[in-house]
């Protein structure tokens, strides 16, 4: 027991390492590709791996440690305004990224670690993530969204802020969802197998 807690608590400092690089070193986590918006984000994938091979309760506690780098981020290092309006506010920084650590391993242990539950957590978390941003910023910004509305580049305000934000932050989720569904078995599915020999 005393080796497995110990391996546990390795793995998750590992993790969190890896984390805090992709969060403040440029272009690890967060990759720009349009300057006036948010960045694609290879984080979920380091989520969606974690919280595979650590189960739900351990993967939404990871979620929440993203959620507060994310917060710190936004407030620090803001690489558009975009990203400052929306993840200076709590709610958009923690409740996206908790949910995104909590289903991955959910599904995972659900799935009897099957083969496809690895790729259905990848898809998971990256999905998560991406819908609940969306959702709560169209929810926080519904009574002014003008000033975000002009930002992401609808300067008419002709369009309703929740289709503009599934157009321009959709291309983001889509791209994460599919590199994360992909890589997330790769790498978690050899992890697994070898975790499980050492705690032995």
């Amino acid at each position: 027991m005393k080796r497995k807690e110990t391996l546990n608590l390795t793995i998750t400092a590992l993790f969190a390492a890896i984390l805090l690089l992709q969060t403040f070193v440029p272009n690890i986590g967060y990759v720009r590709l349009i300057p006036a918006l948010p960045a694609i984000t290879t984080i979920p994938l380091t989520i969606a791996i974690y919280a595979s091979i650590m189960g739900p309760k351990s993967g939404l506690l990871f979620g929440l440690f993203w959620g507060i780098t994310r917060l710190v981020l936004a407030y620090t290092q803001p690489g558009d305004m975009v990203s400052l309006m929306l993840f200076q506010n709590p709610l958009i920084s923690l409740v996206p990224s908790i949910l995104a650590g909590w289903f991955p391993g959910l599904i995972v242990n659900r799935m009897q670690q099957h083969k496809l539950s690895y790729v259905l957590s990848g898809l998971t978390t990256s999905l998560t993530n991406t819908v609940f941003v969306i959702g709560l910023t169209s929810l926080l910004f519904m009574n002014h969204a003008a000033t975000l509305l002009r930002y992401l580049g609808n300067t008419s305000g002709s369009q309703s802020l929740l289709v503009v934000l599934v157009t321009a932050l959709g291309f983001n989720g889509i791209v994460e969802a599919i590199f994360t569904a992909i890589v997330t078995p790769i790498i978690a599915l050899p992890l697994n197998t070898i975790l499980k020999r050492v705690a032995v």
